[in-house]
């Protein structure tokens, strides 16, 4: 307390400065209408500076907030886009057919682990059964397929990535009728993949974009990437082309886990054929 005091009466002389020169900017202020306007602007913009930064912090502390709720708008929106995939061969009219419009969910799941460079990869997904994630479900995200649901538990699933050489995708060509399977091959470059039994007359083209068909767990007409390579023959009848997958590996965050109402009743249908048969 007393070296306070010894500093307040050393420098008491710039203290009683710091008050008069107060007190006048505040008499010149409130006296004069110009300076008080001048003063008000100023300080306006401080504080307008101010709060624009506090809540540029605040934005960033709730990115992943903002991330989800974007991530589930998104799988609305996927949602009401199925029932205009379904086109009409004969004069390509986009048909709502009232049963495939209900036919598919989206559940968004985060990731919450990710491999890419072993020789079978997967992932770990922050939903389970508690959100009606089941084993078989297929994986996508807003840019491409991502894998197939593995196993479940209550609060997470794990995903065969499709940098899996399990892993097998029906796909199309786009503008061709042609039809084969995406898988990884061994390239073990998680941005490539392979589409395989493609017949040797379809004339494929570099860019050409590779969608998804609809025959497996995926709604038809999901984009998968685009042809990188053609022309590397895998036998007398097909071609295998390298595909530049249109999914980034590398930076997984929100996924959605396709949910198929009919699955189950067409694979009892399924089931009876091959019985019967």
């Amino acid at each position: 307390m007393k070296n306070l005091w010894l500093f307040l009466i050393r420098y008491n002389a710039f203290f009683w400065f710091l008050l008069f020169f107060t007190v006048a900017i505040l008499l010149a202020i409130r006296n004069n209408s110009f300076q008080r306007s001048s003063f008000i602007s100023s300080s306006n913009a401080v504080v307008g500076s101010f709060y624009g930064r506090l809540n540029s912090w605040k934005s960033y502390l709730d990115l992943d907030q903002t991330n989800e709720d974007l991530a589930r708008e998104n799988a609305l929106l996927r949602q009401k886009l199925q029932q205009f995939i379904l086109k009409d061969t004969v004069d390509s009219i986009p048909l709502a057919d009232s049963i495939d419009e209900s036919r598919y969910e989206f559940i968004v799941a985060e990731v919450v682990n990710n491999s890419i460079h072993q020789k079978s990869n997967y992932l770990t997904l922050n939903r389970g059964t508690n959100a009606g994630i089941e084993k078989g479900m297929g994986v996508i995200t807003s840019n491409g397929v991502v894998g197939i649901v593995l196993q479940v538990s209550t609060n997470f699933s794990t995903v065969r990535s499709l940098l899996h050489p399990d892993s097998r995708v029906s796909v199309t060509l786009d503008s061709t009728e042609a039809f084969g399977s995406l898988v990884w091959g061994n390239n073990m470059d998680p941005r490539l993949g392979t589409l395989r039994d493609i017949p040797n007359h379809i004339k494929a083209e570099k860019g050409q974009v590779i969608r998804t068909s609809g025959f497996s767990l995926f709604p038809k007409g999901i984009k998968v990437g685009e042809v990188d390579e053609t022309g590397i023959t895998s036998g007398e009848s097909f071609l295998d082309i390298r595909v530049k997958l249109s999914t980034n590996f590398y930076n997984l965050h929100h996924v959605y886990v396709v949910k198929d109402n009919l699955e189950e009743e067409k694979q009892s249908l399924e089931s009876e054929r091959e019985d019967n048969g």
